[in-house]
């Protein structure tokens, strides 16, 4: 029997969808549904492009220009070699990039380490051969850096690294708005969210479509970087279609939630691929639908850093107490800020506050990393409206001290309106998938094993746990504890499939949204049987499907 030209394209696209994940007999339900739909499916968003370069397994070589000792680095373990790597990155700059090298050795450094021009790479021989053993605190380097919302709380309890990746002119301005106490919004538009210009409207589109029509297309190039902005309107609507819409959402009280309502408006980096007239093709489908009541545009932001990396080394801080909770001083990890197709790969810190940041960082990959020591509050974080991250290959340590009294354990965070960002194969030796209100939607966590004795946090000004398209699929529990895991009662338009049982414990949420949360739960109690395993390597091998 002959085949027509449709049915060969057809049964290609068939084998794309089904290759090493699994037939359309073994596949879990939700994600055979998923796979005919997989820009527009109203439970789990698409992801197979998140991380930088698209996913990309394998990162950009950059050509040695550098090594630290050449520049006065010593691995003594008691020379301040701070001073010595940071000239060398800059030098490496100003070279226009390429990689700068630490030998194996132990390294004392007194300062922020500081990656502030693209296609720069930080690295070691190896994180169990190269270690940075940094002596100070952001407290102790920059100073007190109280919250943009009032109170007491130390914002280096969710900001800032001692290895900090941020465009120079970036960090420069954070630092200075720090000193001089005019606590700063973190974001690609400056400390007072206002630089930035429009470059054109953009005509209504549905999520998931990869093409826009702008109004004029004179200022976008192919390979640019830009934002899409959508402004929310007086009822809230745009808030509303985050959290997939209808009655729940409609009913709910925005007009309170002044933490969630500065995050917007919703800023989303992405790359021009494409511009042919007023057709511009984007390197990601929009993770939104655009209306006119939302003000769709395209606009300039700080330069961003691109191509930057810190690779195969571990930073360790001194193996002091944690602080109170919401009173960290800042020895913190590894930190992305304003910054878009950049990576971190092989490498652990240690006895940190925080370990490793996405704050308004989009597209970048963390790989192979690890967190160990005395215990973090945020081994994880994510926030500030950053989109399309890939963390996988994680590991969270258990503590190597007892939590002291008011202290806070978190896990895996997200929050601040981030979308499309997954962690994946991660092994959660303690903490919890950290839901931290601020309407963080559409994200993916699969394949990770928890051992889930953590709590999340969020003020209530923050609004939602949760937004639309929540997706946690193949997770190991091993202490039965529910703590955000599974989420089909608590997140609007969400997906749990394959969890182990679990059972509530003292930290119980309710959902903040009335009525049908629209929920799927699949394969509940039976995560060796879910196929695909991994939800994220699995739409990657799809993503040919849409374009």
């Amino acid at each position: 029997m002959g085949m027509t030209r449709r049915s060969l394209l057809g049964s290609a696209v068939t084998v794309a969808l089904g290759a090493g994940a699994a037939s359309a007999a073994e596949a879990a339900p939700l994600w055979r549904e998923f796979s005919r739909t997989p820009f527009t499916h109203p439970q789990i968003p698409y992801v197979g492009r998140a991380g930088c370069h698209g996913g990309a397994t394998r990162f950009p070589r950059r050509r040695v220009v550098a090594d630290v000792r050449d520049f006065g680095a010593v691995a003594d373990g008691t020379t301040d070699s701070a001073p010595a790597i940071n000239r060398a990155l800059a030098a490496a700059g100003r070279a226009g990039g390429g990689t700068v090298t630490i030998p194996p050795g132990t390294f004392r450094v007194d300062d922020v380490i500081r990656l502030g021009h693209s296609n720069v790479v930080l690295k070691g021989a190896g994180s169990g051969r190269t270690t940075l053993y940094a002596t100070k605190n952001l407290t102790e380097l920059i100073g007190t850096y109280g919250s943009r919302y009032g109170g007491d709380k130390s914002s280096w309890s969710w900001a800032g690294g001692l290895i900090w990746l941020a465009p120079q002119a970036r960090w420069e301005s954070l630092v200075a708005a720090i000193r001089t106490r005019a606590w700063p919004f973190e974001g690609w538009t400056g400390n007072r969210r206002d630089e930035w210009r429009t470059l054109t409207a953009v005509a209504p589109a549905r999520q998931g479509s990869w093409t826009v029509t702008v109004a004029d297309a004179r200022s976008l190039r192919p390979g640019a970087l830009v934002l899409l902005r959508l402004a929310d309107d007086a009822d809230h609507t745009l808030l509303e279609h985050m959290c997939g819409g209808g009655s729940g959402p409609e009913a709910y009280f925005w007009d309170d939630k002044t933490k969630l309502t500065s995050y917007v408006p919703y800023e989303w980096p992405v790359r021009i691929s494409r511009v042919h007239g007023r057709k511009v093709t984007l390197e990601r489908p929009l993770p939104l639908d655009l209306r006119p009541e939302w003000s769709p545009q395209l606009t300039t932001h700080v330069p961003e850093l691109s191509g930057s990396a810190v690779v195969g080394l571990t930073l360790e801080a001194p193996d002091v107490p944690q602080q109170q909770h919401l009173l960290d001083k800042g020895h913190n990890g590894v930190v992305l800020q304003c910054a878009y197709d950049c990576w971190v790969d092989d490498v652990t810190v240690r006895h940190v506050d925080n370990g490793f940041g996405l704050v308004a960082a989009s597209a970048c990959t963390l790989r192979r990393t690890r967190v160990a020591g005395r215990g973090s509050h945020h081994p994880y974080f994510c926030r500030e409206g950053s989109h399309d991250n890939l963390v996988e290959d994680f590991t969270i340590e258990e503590r190597t001290r007892p939590a002291p009294a008011n202290t806070q354990l978190h896990g895996i965070n997200v929050e601040g309106l981030s979308s499309y960002n997954v962690w994946s194969r991660g092994d959660m030796r303690m903490g919890t998938f950290d839901s931290h209100r601020g309407l963080p939607f559409a994200n993916v966590r699969t394949d990770i094993t928890v051992h889930n004795n953590g709590r999340h946090g969020g003020d209530a000004s923050a609004g939602p746990l949760f937004g639309a398209r929540f997706t946690h699929w193949n997770v190991r529990v091993t202490n039965g504890r529910a703590g955000l895991v599974k989420i089909d009662g608590l997140a609007p338009w969400s997906a749990t499939v394959g969890i182990d049982e679990v059972r509530e414990f003292d930290q119980i949420d309710v959902p903040d949204f009335t009525g049908d949360l629209h929920t799927r739960l699949e394969l509940y109690g039976s995560p060796g049987a879910v196929r695909p395993r991994n939800l994220y390597e699995a739409q990657r091998r799809l993503r040919g499907a849409g374009r």
